[in-house]
């Protein structure tokens, strides 16, 4: 047999989601293309899907999670801040530490 285990970690601020695997995905886009636009056709996401998203991370957020420049000749761009680069290592960390929880616990199963 082969037994699997699924779930979905996402954090939460005043019932408003501050981090998800979505979420994450797009501020590592925004961290590698340095600009919402690219980073919204890097994972197939429409811009303003992706505009509505940081939105509601930026509102959830301590503190801002990119610098945003407005387009123009030379065409806008958003970088991550140190505060949003440590949200994503710590989402990762958390992620990672829970896949491993739940895989020892899977072994509770297979045990049986």
């Amino acid at each position: 047999m082969d037994y699997k285990i699924k779930s979905r970690i996402w954090i939460e601020c005043n019932n408003n989601v501050l981090l998800g695997e979505g979420r994450v995905l797009l501020l590592k886009a925004i961290e590698k293309t340095g600009s919402l636009s690219k980073a919204a056709k890097s994972i197939n996401i429409s811009y303003k899907k992706a505009w509505q998203l940081l939105d509601s991370v930026n509102k959830s957020a301590k503190k801002p999670v990119t610098i945003n420049s407005i387009g123009g000749k030379n065409g806008g761009g958003a970088i991550l801040t140190d505060y949003g680069k440590d949200l994503v290592k710590v989402f990762d960390d958390i992620n990672k530490n829970c896949w491993a929880f739940l895989d020892n616990e899977l072994k509770k199963v297979e045990q049986l």
